[in-house]
């Protein structure tokens, strides 16, 4: 009767899952002055974004911050331990002390070539503190192949993309159980969640309860990257993953999910776009470059819905 019932709540959940409200631009007159925005992460207070900055054709990454000072934003400013090699996808701990990254720097801080992706992290004693330099997560997570997109559980369990180890296809989705203060061997999730092409980008709830990812180009998804949802149902069996649906994903790359759970607030990036590409019988230059210049214009930027 648990197992029927669970499976039951399991439909319902994913159904109300798949059932977004409006998309809406997240902070246009913040993420509008940059090329590319590709990832956030938002404290639990809702006081701290720190996000990455992309260039068009992603020569350079960093990763950038802003505070809530006075229920205003503050201009944004480059994290203290970013701002020279190609970092991305910032992860923040639930008290805020920790963060974690992907970066190609180099293991010695003698070296200066760059090398592999490999998850990072920084930390502090609180939150007005200056972050750590940056430590390394080790062996147990990286490995001699590209490593990206960490999210972590409350219980420490750790998911993160690879390629290239043991996978199902090109990009899986990782899994590292945090036991006796150690990471297992990751191990890659189940064909519930990986596939013969690309799954990456995961982000886990903090329960273990459901993880959102993105699925390329597969039969049931509407052109590019899409956001898919799957739910676990015990150690190590997940759902089949469900697509969010026309809601919430486009015809374009919809990546970078990230989850408010106080709010119940998806955020993910999304290259769609709504430039006019018809005849518009434009009089002026400026009524082009208005056009071009749309938040919703094919570059990386950052959306919000409210899941029900």
């Amino acid at each position: 009767m648990k197992t029927i019932l669970t499976a039951f709540l399991i439909l319902l959940t994913s159904v109300a899952y798949a059932q977004g409200n409006n998309i809406e631009p997240f902070l246009p007159e913040l993420f509008s002055q940059f090329p590319n925005i590709r990832d956030i992460a938002i404290s639990s207070e809702g006081d701290e974004i720190y996000f990455s900055v992309q260039s068009y054709q992603d020569e350079v990454s960093v990763i950038a911050h802003v505070k809530k000072i006075n229920n205003s934003w503050s201009n944004p400013a480059i994290a203290g331990f970013s701002g020279k090699y190609f970092d991305i996808e910032p992860f923040l701990s639930s008290n805020g002390l920790k963060l974690f990254f992907v970066s190609n720097r180099p293991l010695e801080s003698t070296d200066d070539e760059p090398k592999d992706f490999d998850i990072w992290y920084v930390q502090r004693e609180n939150k007005n503190s200056e972050w750590s330099n940056p430590i390394n997560v080790g062996e147990s997570i990286n490995s001699d192949k590209n490593e990206f997109y960490p999210s972590i559980a409350e219980n420490n369990n750790f998911y993160f993309t690879c390629d290239e180890r043991g996978t199902k296809g090109k990009d899986d989705i990782f899994f590292s159980q945090w036991k006796n203060g150690k990471y297992s061997e990751p191990i890659s999730l189940s064909e519930s969640i990986n596939s013969e092409g690309y799954e990456f980008n995961a982000f886990i709830a903090p329960d273990e309860s459901y993880i959102i990812f993105t699925a390329y180009l597969r039969e049931d998804g509407f052109g590019s990257g899409d956001l898919y949802i799957s739910y676990k149902v015990s150690d190590s069996v997940w759902t089949k993953a469900k697509n969010l649906g026309v809601e919430i994903n486009s015809a374009k790359m919809d990546y970078c999910p990230f989850v408010d759970i106080t709010s119940n607030t998806l955020y993910f990036t999304s290259k769609r776009s709504s430039v006019n590409d018809s005849n518009s019988d434009f009089s002026s230059i400026q009524e082009i470059l208005d056009e071009m210049s749309k938040y919703d214009n094919g570059l990386s930027r950052i959306y919000k819905t409210t899941l029900k």
